[in-house]
C-alpha cells in the first residue's frame, strides 16, 4: 500500500509542479519529501480516531500544493469544474459575489450590483469565517464557492469579519439566478451634460453593450465628458477589457502578460481612433475593482487618457489557465502577470488613484446622495 501511495503523490507532484522540477539538483530532497508524505497518510490512515476517506485526502493534498503558490491557483473536482464553465456566460445561480483566498481565509473580492449579496449588505473586504455555521477556513476557494451554491431561493447563512468592526456580522440571504447586466448608462445635468457609465463586470457582452451606449449618446447629445464607474467591479474576460480600453486611446500598448514560457508573454495594443473623440474622462474605482477594471483604469493613468479618481483597487494582476484533468476535474494555475504600459505589475499593488476621494456611501446609484466619489467626478468635469 505504501508503494503505491507513493505513486499516487508522484503523479500529482508531476501535475502540479512539473516534472522537470524532479530532475533538478534537489531531486534526492524532494524523493524524501514524498516519501515522508506517504508516511503521514499511513499513519493517517491507521491511527486518526475517525475513518478518512483517501480519495477526498488526496484531492486535499492536490489542492495544497496549488493553494502554496498563490491565492489563485486550485484544483476543482468535476462537479466544481462543471459548474465553473457558466461564470463568465452573464447567467449563474448564486448570490452574486466574487471571492478569493488570503492567508487561508475566503475573502470578498466584490459583490455584484443588484444581486442578493449586495442588496444584503456584503461588502468589498469582507472575511466569509462561516457558512451555515459551517467554519470556512482550512477549506479551499473551489469547496467554498460549491457550499455557497445551492437551489434558486434556498437561504444560506453568511458569517463574516469586517474591518473596524468588533463583532461578527451575519447575513441571511436567500439564493437566485444571476443575471449579470454590465453596463448601465445615464446622462447627468442638463446644461452641461455628462455621460455616466456603470461597468459591473467584464462578461462576454459588456464592450458591446458600453459601445452602444456610447455611441446613442453622441448621436443624440452633446457631452462636456464622460464617467466610467468601475467601483466594486471584480473583473472578468480580458478580451473585453482590452477592447473597452482600446476605445477610449487613441494609440498605445494596453497591457501585457508575462510568463516563464515565451507564449505566454504578449503585448496588446489599442488601434486608431479615440470612440468618445478625446472627451474628457473620468474613471472612478475603489477596493472592490480587480483584475479587468485594473487593466483599464491602470492603462487609462499611464497614457494620461483619464482622470482615476477614488481608491486604491484590489490588486489582482495575474492570468490563470484552466487545466483540464482525467477524472473531469481541471486545475487553476497562475501562468504568468499583467503588466501595465508603465512596465508595473498590478499584482498585489493594485492601480492608486490620481485624486484620492475616500468612499463614504454604499449606494452606487445615480441619485444617491451618499455617494461623494461620484458628486466629486460630476463637480471636477462641470467646472
Amino acid at each position: 500500500m505504501k508503494k503505491i501511495n507513493i505513486i499516487i503523490v508522484l503523479l500529482i507532484f508531476n501535475i502540479s509542479i512539473g516534472v522537470n522540477y524532479l530532475h533538478s539538483k534537489n531531486s534526492n530532497q524532494l524523493y524524501e519529501k514524498i516519501d515522508l508524505f506517504s508516511d503521514v497518510l499511513e499513519t493517517i490512515k491507521k491511527e486518526y480516531v475517525d475513518e478518512v476517506d483517501q480519495a477526498e485526502v488526496m484531492d486535499s493534498a492536490i489542492n495544497g500544493v496549488l493553494q502554496s503558490l498563490d491565492p489563485y491557483s486550485a484544483y476543482m473536482s468535476p462537479k466544481s469544474f462543471q459548474g465553473m464553465q457558466t461564470d463568465t456566460k452573464g447567467e449563474f445561480g448564486g448570490l452574486g459575489i466574487k471571492i478569493g483566498m488570503e492567508s487561508g481565509v475566503v475573502k470578498v473580492i466584490s459583490p455584484i450590483d443588484d444581486t442578493p449579496a449586495s442588496r444584503a449588505g456584503i461588502k468589498s473586504g469582507d472575511y466569509i469565517v462561516k457558512i451555515n455555521e459551517e467554519q470556512v477556513q482550512g477549506k479551499s476557494l473551489t469547496e467554498a464557492v460549491e457550499l455557497m451554491r445551492g437551489p434558486v431561493d434556498s437561504e444560506i447563512k453568511l458569517t463574516v469579519r469586517r474591518k473596524n468592526v468588533k463583532k461578527a456580522l451575519n447575513f441571511n440571504i436567500k439564493r437566485a439566478v444571476i443575471e449579470v447586466k454590465s453596463v448601465k448608462a445615464k446622462i447627468i445635468g442638463e446644461k452641461r451634460k455628462i455621460g455616466y457609465l456603470r461597468l459591473t463586470s467584464f462578461n462576454e457582452n459588456s464592450y458591446e453593450q458600453l459601445s452602444k451606449k456610447i455611441n446613442k449618446f453622441e448621436k443624440e447629445n452633446k457631452l462636456n465628458g464622460y464617467i466610467l464607474d468601475l467601483r466594486n467591479n471584480p473583473g472578468g474576460l480580458l478580451s473585453q477589457a482590452i477592447s473597452i480600453t482600446d476605445f477610449f486611446l487613441d494609440d498605445g500598448e494596453i497591457v501585457s502578460t508575462k510568463g516563464r514560457r515565451i507564449s505566454e508573454t504578449r503585448r496588446f495594443f489599442s488601434k486608431k481612433g479615440d470612440g468618445i473623440n478625446g472627451k474628457p474622462l473620468i474613471v472612478i474605482i475603489n477596493n472592490g475593482s480587480a483584475s479587468a477594471s485594473e487593466i483599464v483604469s491602470g492603462a487609462l493613468k499611464d497614457h494620461k487618457r483619464a482622470i482615476i479618481l477614488g481608491e486604491r483597487t484590489y490588486g489582482k494582476g495575474s492570468v490563470q489557465s484552466i487545466i483540464p484533468l482525467k477524472n473531469g476535474g481541471g486545475i487553476r494555475l497562475t501562468i504568468s502577470k499583467y503588466y501595465l504600459p508603465s512596465g508595473k505589475s498590478i499584482s498585489e499593488i493594485g492601480v492608486l488613484p490620481d485624486i484620492f476621494v475616500e468612499e463614504v456611501g454604499e449606494d452606487f446609484k445615480i441619485n444617491s446622495k451618499t455617494d461623494n466619489q461620484l458628486k466629486y467626478a460630476v463637480d471636477l468635469l462641470k467646472s
